[in-house]
């Protein structure tokens, strides 16, 4: 049975104890090593690839992850969507700690990450005004409503550098900037998503209020952790639904993303890049 989905788990999330069936994957790729081994295993009779973002006993700080081999070995594996649960702050009142977020834009703030395959003699340029898959995330969103939590559709996620939080000013300009949550890592694993025409969603799991809350202060690691090991919970929970409600077939547009993309005329991109982007643009300059 080909894996056709895959999971990434943010902080807190480094399993999916519902999975059947299980076998590690340890993959190459032309980008260098992901996080770790895939956990592939059958979940609601599909078959689901898992991979913990931040690897085994969450050794990698944001900006030393190689996003780029997280994502090409997903395509390496088959996938064509990708559910992401991540740990957020959040920048308004409303969205309070468990709440989850099912962004719909995301708002750069990083600082010369890596976050295209391109590049070395191809040059692309995907579409990316709407950089979240509108028919994955009604399903996310969905799922996540009917496990019981509470959900909100639609909003920003700000990615910034980290591995610091903001500063009070910064966290007060997100918000007059009408910003909802803020995270570290999900915005480049949406872009390479999309350059390698893979369905991408966010589940942002609310850990906290970000520093310009007034009860921020009294907020202590201890809580924290344990929000997250909730919110782990409530993301399996919702994952499991959303899988089991997918539908077989994709009806978007993130499956040819690419068609328009590629301004390198074929003849002249390097065989070296063509071998190895193979698995994304093969199809594209046959």
């Amino acid at each position: 049975m080909t894996v056709q989905i895959g999971v990434i788990g943010g902080s807190g999330l480094y399993d999916m104890a519902e999975l059947t069936d299980r076998e590690e994957e340890i993959l190459k790729t032309p980008f260098g090593d992901p996080s770790g081994p895939y956990l592939l295993g059958t979940l609601g009779g599909k078959r689901v690839a898992f991979l913990a973002r931040h690897g085994a006993g969450h050794r990698f700080l944001p900006s030393e992850l190689n996003f780029r081999a997280n994502i090409f070995g997903f395509k390496l594996l088959g996938v064509e969507r990708i559910i992401s649960a991540s740990a957020v702050g959040s920048l308004k009142q409303e969205y309070p700690p468990l709440d989850i977020v099912v962004p719909d834009q995301f708002f750069d703030r990083t600082k010369g990450r890596i976050s295209t395959f391109f590049g070395n003699g191809l040059a692309a340029h995907v579409a990316f005004a709407h950089p979240i898959c509108p028919e994955l995330a009604k399903v996310g969103a969905d799922a996540v409503q009917a496990v019981g939590a509470r959900v909100h559709r639609g909003g920003t996620y700000v990615c910034m550098e980290g591995p610091q939080f903001s500063t009070l000013a910064e966290s007060k300009l997100y918000r007059s900037w009408g910003m909802d949550v803020i995270g570290m890592t999900n915005l480049q694993e949406a872009k390479l998503a999309r350059e390698a025409e893979i369905c991408y969603v966010t589940l942002a799991l609310v850990t906290d209020y970000d520093c310009w809350h007034p009860d921020h202060d009294s907020v202590t690691v201890e809580m924290i952790v344990q929000t997250l090991m909730q919110n782990a919970k409530t993301a399996q929970r919702a994952i499991a639904h959303a899988i089991a409600a997918l539908p077989a077939a994709r009806s978007c547009e993130c499956g040819s993303a690419l068609k328009y993309a590629l301004i390198t005329r074929p003849d002249a991109v390097p065989a070296k890049v063509k071998a190895d982007l193979a698995p994304i643009v093969g199809k594209y300059l046959s």
